[in-house]
């Protein structure tokens, strides 16, 4: 299964696309859209719409992962944010993807095995985990991330899926509900 993240930003946004065959992670791509410094925001929101398309229409992704938007000191930017991201979500529902959203928190969770992850240790774990030559720039970075995140995921909700509304499963049971808590 091919996977596509996304790490939005309105200057840059970072993509990663990873295949998962069983428990094993494949690289296959990644790199950034890059709208500039400046400029009217509709043409820079129509770079991300379009770089998604060409990306979805390059690697034929099955599913896709974008990071959830954080609250920012500074509102404007927050909004500006949620707007790039909103033109990455179009162009990923266009195409017709399933699009599952992680924060920050979870993607550093996942990939490093910590929250509060710096940057740096991100990019060392998503080259470790995909056996990559070097360090992939930042934003491509976090957005492998992003794909890795839901490829660790989809594990567990195949597993949730296989249970059925009383709490019994169909599989052998390996998950169950604990103080409202997935254990």
């Amino acid at each position: 299964m091919i996977i596509l993240g996304i790490d939005p930003g309105l200057r840059t946004t970072g993509f990663g696309v990873i295949e998962k065959h069983g428990s094993k992670l494949r690289y296959i791509a990644s790199g950034t859209i890059k709208t500039g410094l400046e400029g009217a925001l509709p043409p820079r929101l129509k770079v991300i719409l379009n770089g998604v398309g060409e990306i979805i229409a390059a690697y034929r992704p099955a599913c896709a992962a974008i990071e959830k938007v954080f609250v920012n000191v500074n509102p404007q930017s927050t909004l500006l944010l949620g707007q790039a991201r909103g033109a990455a979500i179009t162009a990923l529902v266009g195409a017709d993807l399933d699009v599952a959203e992680y924060t920050a928190v979870q993607v550093k969770q996942a990939v490093v095995g910590t929250g509060k992850a710096a940057k740096a240790q991100v990019q060392d774990m998503v080259s470790r985990l995909l056996k990559l030559p070097g360090l992939p720039g930042t934003d491509a970075a976090d957005a492998l991330g992003v794909a890795i995140c839901h490829a660790h995921s989809l594990d567990t909700l195949a597993l949730i899926g296989a249970q059925t509304p009383g709490g019994r499963s169909s599989a052998p049971p390996t998950l169950r509900m604990k103080r409202s808590r997935l254990v």
